[in-house]
């Protein structure tokens, strides 16, 4: 890409290859730390699905099928008006660690990183009330497959997908927008399409995050910005992380069997 060719520009071949290798540690690491948060995200919701749900009816304060109901615990999380702090909380989350990320190490970073995967693992863990654990694992496999094919493109390709940056942003922020005028409306029709842009939007923002960290990564390393480099991996995990979950979450809507 003429662009990654522009940075290298008057850099040594030494300096040229130790880059290069850099930049293969950097996103070995963007990609362990952003698995560590999927395996966190995935556990946490697991385990509190399976403390809000019982067989058991003695206690129960709802049931939500012929043999689940919900314990105390289930009830506040999602029936009760608690249930819209858990669903927003990872929003208001990423945007402050987005805001205050220049303020931590780099170690605290990735701390609070796994805290908000944390955070979202509760926010998520209705699915596994929703749709059948198969179901789930079934749709996780082919966002991994299909992530993995676009993250791949995007850090291999040569064409510039900057261009695309913007229209993907406004692309969410219009989703947000739609998904919220539908937990009101509750439009089937217009919650099949928001999941329809949804995964063409991430499945975008995927390749085109990719190739920012590693353009991002080469134009600081060429200055030597060693404080930027520590921290940078932990908001390039946070940045596919994010592409990988809204991606699934999307695809579960088409792909996921219902309880």
């Amino acid at each position: 890409m003429a662009q990654l060719d522009a940075l290298r520009t008057g850099v040594s071949g030494a300096r040229a290859a130790e880059i290069d290798q850099g930049l293969r540690a950097h996103m070995n690491k963007v990609y362990g730390t952003m698995s560590v948060g999927m395996l966190i995200t995935f556990a946490a919701a697991w385990a509190l699905s399976g403390l809000a749900v019982t067989s058991d009816p003695t206690g129960a304060t709802a049931q939500i099928s012929a043999d689940r109901y919900l314990t105390d615990l289930g009830y506040a999380l999602y029936a009760s008006p608690l249930k819209w702090v858990v669903m927003f909380a990872p929003l208001a989350f990423v945007f402050g660690f987005s805001a205050m990320i220049n303020k931590m190490s780099a170690a605290t970073a990735q701390l609070v990183f796994y805290a908000f995967a944390a955070v979202m693992g509760i926010s998520i863990s209705s699915i596994f009330l929703v749709f059948t654990g198969t179901s789930i694992a079934q749709t996780f496999l082919v966002t991994s497959i299909a992530f993995a094919g676009l993250s791949l493109w995007g850090y291999t390709t040569k064409k510039d997908l900057s261009a695309m940056g913007t229209f993907l942003i406004m692309g969410v922020i219009g989703l947000i927008v739609a998904m919220v005028v539908n937990l009101f409306i509750q439009s089937g029709p217009l919650g099949m399409a928001i999941s329809a842009l949804g995964v063409l939007i991430f499945a975008g923002l995927t390749a085109y995050d990719t190739q920012q960290i590693k353009t991002e990564y080469i134009a600081h390393a060429v200055h030597g910005d060693q404080e930027w480099l520590g921290k940078s991996a932990i908001m390039g995990a946070l940045r596919l992380y994010l592409d990988f979950i809204n991606m699934f979450m999307f695809l579960l809507q088409f792909m996921g069997n219902r309880e």
